[in-house]
């Protein structure tokens, strides 16, 4: 991420619990805006792998998914690279 950012837009993480109201007993609040997207076998595939590697909810994943998305392709669009360093060597993504 660049330093001069004046906000790091990633990753998206939970609210902190202490901002918001405790859930009634009889429901408990959502947040957000509900859509239903029909996945290709592919991302549905890396879904289940993620979610099974990492235990988080795979609704936290697609939201995690979704800001990373947006932080990379608005960093993308003003001029920065996306760098993978693996064993000491750079590798230049291209997302297409």
């Amino acid at each position: 991420m660049s330093g001069n950012r004046e906000e790091s837009r990633l990753p998206a993480e939970p609210d902190d619990p202490t901002d918001e109201p405790p859930p009634s007993s009889s429901s408990q609040s959502v947040h957000g805006e509900p859509i239903t997207v029909m996945l290709v076998d592919k991302a549905a595939g890396d879904l289940q792998i993620t979610h099974e590697r990492t235990n988080m909810s795979k609704t936290d994943i697609v939201n995690r998914a979704i800001s990373l998305y947006e932080f990379v392709d608005d960093e993308i669009r003003t001029g920065a690279e996306l760098i993978i360093r693996r064993n000491g060597q750079d590798y230049l993504v291209k997302l297409m």
